[in-house]
């Protein structure tokens, strides 16, 4: 059994929820610091940087939960977070608006967060090895 899994969910999660965080508290924290900062990064490359790290290790998490648990039940939600994410990058606020790209980021980060969770404490319910580190 692969034991890689632990970490991987614990990461997932947390990049899921860093994708949130930064596009809810970026726009605050370029106002509350425009002062002291003497660069600009781009918002849209952060977005796709964030995503471009996540989506490899959800995908990897997600097979090897399934692969371990044999239960299907999550991954359904975590390809449709990760799919509500990457056609938030792909799509952008041109064609989704601000309000729609939020949402769809917001949307999508909860469910890949959701489904690494839930993957979490099914192996956690099921009292596998595959968590041990």
């Amino acid at each position: 059994m692969i034991k890689t899994q632990y970490t991987t969910d614990k990461f997932a999660m947390a990049l899921s929820l860093a994708c949130a965080a930064h596009c809810f508290f970026t726009p605050s924290f370029l106002i509350l610091t425009s002062g002291f900062l003497s660069f600009s990064v781009d918002n849209e490359f952060i977005h796709a940087l964030i995503l471009l790290v996540a989506t490899p290790i959800s995908i990897y998490a997600l097979f090897v939960g399934y692969r371990n648990h044999k239960t299907f039940s999550f991954l359904p939600v975590g390809i449709l977070g990760l799919f509500l994410l990457l056609s938030a990058v792909l799509l952008g606020e041109s064609m989704l608006g601000e309000f729609g790209e939020k949402a769809w980021t917001l949307s999508g980060s909860i469910l890949v967060a959701y489904s690494h969770f839930k993957n979490y404490n099914l192996c956690k319910t099921l009292d596998c090895s595959c968590h041990q580190e």
